[in-house]
């Protein structure tokens, strides 16, 4: 298993490397093995999908920091694939910001994102975010830099004004989360490919893209995307839209027939997904320990 000092050391060179790293979005267990065999430059851990699949909540600041950073931890050490994972605003004050970087970074995370809403936080692309003043965001991305340990963790700095206070203001706040020692610089649901040109245009750190299918932004080809600056692509929801949808298939046709003979094909199929949860280890060791 690779160790989480080299997972974040991979990330951190791959930033200053050519192309666009592209992160899937990641929300339980399953959703990690699969994406984690992928081949994927690093995996995001969603807000939004982790809080309703572990809560059944909406992504709605219920969430606490114990229930996050314990899904963080257990998504990590399950990954050999570098893990950013969703930090929302700290949760709290400057002191809680400090502890929450300490604890995503020794759960194994190789960067964490904080956004600059009032708690409690709401999903980017939903209406209602108000955001703190943003002096008060410069201390907390300060602090998040200096209470890392490993200089690799990475600090993702989400400003979530573009929204309630427009894209000048947005800009303004991602520059400032940039001098204050943010690695990633993140301008949440702009509304037009004009916006995102002139985020890429404007701010000169690596910088983040939130593709939200059916969201606020738009949803471009990956070469379009490279093509206007972006570093870094994050598909929060793909998994979990895909999933619901085919659930919902699934469970319609077995309401509606009474069996699952028409889904064959549309399945998984059920000796890999064994494989995938890793009963080949169960089964070794039952042959392992089995009585003569």
């Amino acid at each position: 298993m690779v160790t989480a000092a080299e997972k974040r050391a991979r990330l951190r060179a791959r930033l200053s490397e050519p192309g666009m790293i592209v992160a899937p979005g990641i929300y339980d267990m399953i959703s990690v093995r699969i994406a984690d065999r992928m081949g994927f430059d690093a995996l995001y851990m969603t807000g939004y999908g982790t809080v309703a699949s572990y809560l059944g909540l909406p992504d709605a600041g219920l969430a606490t920091y114990t229930d996050m950073v314990n899904r963080a931890g257990t998504f990590a050490r399950a990954a050999n694939t570098p893990l950013i994972a969703d930090g929302d605003t700290g949760y709290g004050g400057l002191l809680n910001v400090a502890h929450t970087v300490k604890g995503y970074e020794a759960a194994g995370v190789a960067g964490i994102q904080l956004e600059d809403q009032e708690f409690p936080k709401k999903c980017g692309h939903t209406p209602g975010r108000r955001v703190i003043p943003m002096e008060d965001m410069v201390k907390k991305i300060r602090v998040a830099a200096e209470a890392r340990e490993d200089e690799n963790f990475l600090i993702i700095a989400r400003t979530d004004a573009r929204s309630s206070l427009g894209l000048d203001e947005a800009l303004r706040r991602a520059e400032a989360y940039g001098k204050a020692g943010a690695d990633i610089l993140f301008v949440e649901s702009p509304e037009s490919v004009e916006e995102l040109e002139r985020i890429t245009a404007t701010l000169d750190k690596p910088i983040l893209v939130n593709n939200v299918e059916g969201g606020r932004t738009p949803t471009l080809p990956r070469e379009r995307l490279e093509a206007i600056g972006f570093k870094v692509s994050i598909y929060p929801a793909t998994a979990f839209l895909a999933v619901g949808h085919t659930l919902t298939n699934a469970y319609e046709t077995l309401l509606n027939e009474g069996s699952s003979v028409s889904l064959e094909g549309q399945l998984h199929n059920f000796e890999a997904f064994n494989h995938l949860v890793g009963f080949p280890d169960v089964w070794a060791f039952d042959r392992k320990y089995a009585e003569d």
